[in-house]
């Protein structure tokens, strides 16, 4: 069950007061077609919902008796299911873009998770959802619902990941341990603390959730539970298991939900999901994770010195340590996997930078004539726009792309070889605060196709560096589901 460090009143009262909350039925969704997910742009649809992209199985037909589970994993720009079985074998999966509904000329973004949520139930194959053991949710990490306790609808439009509240950064300075991840405008604990200081009169029967605790309780009806990954941004402490006497002493502590291990069997599906759509009696709902976690855990990288770098439109990278890692001052913050640490941060730099200078088709002739083996004499830091977060937190430092060769050859080398040194200055970083050494990359994002650029980052690295067989983080969220069921 799930061990609860901080409990608030919401969670028992759900039990004898289940909302009910409607959703698409299965039968009204619309037929597969080959719609493409641009993850770098939300592309918004028309209130009538977006059609689903499903792919066949690669797993083949489970076998007599066989259990399956669920990740469903809520990104920036659309969600996406993986279903596998306890080999890791994908069986079925798919994505939707989310839905357009408007609000007072504002995005309601609870209404689309919520819609595309249930979009997704009903897009896995009928025969498949009978087998299904367990199901968890990743969610982007900070994105923040302020709901009512007793009917889990949302008080506030939520904060989303990349959303800043620098009105409530000098209280929150004032309350955490100097250098506290919570001390950032974007921070979980920020997006509260600027609620609270609005006035607004249901403080009394509010609750924080973040977006896949939400998505999570319209499944299982228990409002009020959250795991450690989540909670990290609002101030949670995963190493002593609670939340701190700095942070529980605030008058808004009441608001905090109750929090667990990532993939902690929380209870079962809903009865009226469960008939609807067809799942078993049995099937159990686990605590989620971050959307970085999710894509961490499905690239396998089990061992210490062992790091993923996600290479999209900006520079990510992960790396599990035996040694938690904590300063705000370089962008760096510590995630508890188990009884490790995924410690590291994320750089401006990355795709994005790329795209606003050379098309895909550019991007492709060039790099086949760069010779990975030659270091670039170049040396930039290539940046979209003026700030940067990690490995150095600069919001003043600006984009530096000159001088600017005549030879386009030589100006997509330059900028590739100067990403890899941030990166190299990234885990370099991470090795002088205390961390594991990093002995092996794995990579995820668009970047990892390139070739050229894998064997210049594998030179600037001293290090291997490879593709992540598995990247995307529905996967990962159904390695929770998972582990959840086999853990109870």
């Amino acid at each position: 069950m799930l061990a609860s460090v901080h409990h608030h009143p919401a969670f028992a009262s759900s039990f004898l007061f289940p909302c009910s909350h409607g959703y698409p039925s299965p039968r009204r969704q619309s037929p597969p077609t080959g719609l493409h997910l641009n993850r770098a742009l939300i592309k918004l649809r028309r209130p009538r919902g977006p059609r689903p992209m499903t792919f066949g199985s690669n797993g083949g037909e489970p076998e007599v008796g066989e259990r399956l589970y669920l990740g469903l994993d809520f990104g920036t720009s659309g969600a996406r299911f993986a279903l596998i079985d306890k080999r890791g074998i994908i069986h079925a999966e798919g994505k939707r873009e989310y839905p357009l509904f408007m609000s007072e000329e504002k995005m309601d973004w609870a209404r689309s998770w919520k819609a595309t949520l249930f979009s997704l139930l009903g897009d896995i194959p009928s025969h498949l959802r009978k087998l299904i053991a367990s199901i968890s949710i990743d969610g982007t990490s900070a994105t923040t619902l302020i709901v009512d306790s007793n009917t889990g609808e949302p008080l506030w439009r939520p904060f989303l990941y990349n959303e800043s509240c620098p009105d409530a950064l000098p209280t929150v300075k004032s309350i955490a341990p100097p250098n506290h991840t919570v001390c950032s405008g974007s921070s979980t604990l920020c997006k509260l603390v600027s609620w609270w200081e609005n006035d607004d009169p249901n403080k009394k029967y509010a609750l924080l959730l973040h977006q896949a605790d939400w998505l999570l309780w319209l499944l299982h009806g228990k409002l009020g539970v959250s795991d450690y990954n989540n909670a990290l941004k609002v101030g949670y402490d995963p190493e002593l298991e609670s939340y701190p006497p700095w942070l529980l002493s605030q008058p808004y502590s009441q608001l905090l939900p109750s929090v667990g291990a990532p993939g902690t069997s929380i209870g079962h599906l809903k009865e009226d999901i469960r008939s609807d759509f067809g799942f078993p009696s049995d099937c159990a709902v686990c605590t989620g994770t971050t959307d970085s976690i999710a894509a961490f855990l499905a690239a396998r990288a089990t061992q210490p010195g062992k790091a993923v770098t996600s290479l999209g439109s900006t520079l990510a990278i992960k790396l599990l340590s035996t040694t938690r890692i904590e300063d705000a001052r370089f962008g760096v913050y510590s995630h508890r996997l188990d009884d490790k640490w995924l410690v590291g941060g994320a750089s401006n730099t990355g795709g994005a930078v790329l795209r606003q200078i050379f098309t895909d088709q550019q991007l492709e002739k060039l790099s086949e004539q760069i010779d990975p083996m030659e270091a670039s004499p170049l040396d930039y830091y290539p940046l979209q726009s003026v700030g940067e977060r990690f490995p150095v937190a600069d919001p003043n430092m600006a984009p530096r792309l000159h001088p600017r060769p005549e030879s386009e050859v030589e100006f997509l080398h330059g900028i590739l070889e100067s990403i890899a040194r941030i990166e190299a200055k990234a885990y370099n970083l991470l090795k002088e605060l205390g961390a594991t050494q990093v002995d092996e990359v794995f990579t995820a994002g668009g970047g990892a196709r390139n070739e050229k650029w894998t064997k210049i980052r594998e030179r600037v690295l001293g290090l291997p560096v490879s593709s992540a067989i598995q990247t995307e983080a529905a996967y990962g969220a159904a390695l929770l589901a998972l582990r959840g069921i086999h853990e109870k």
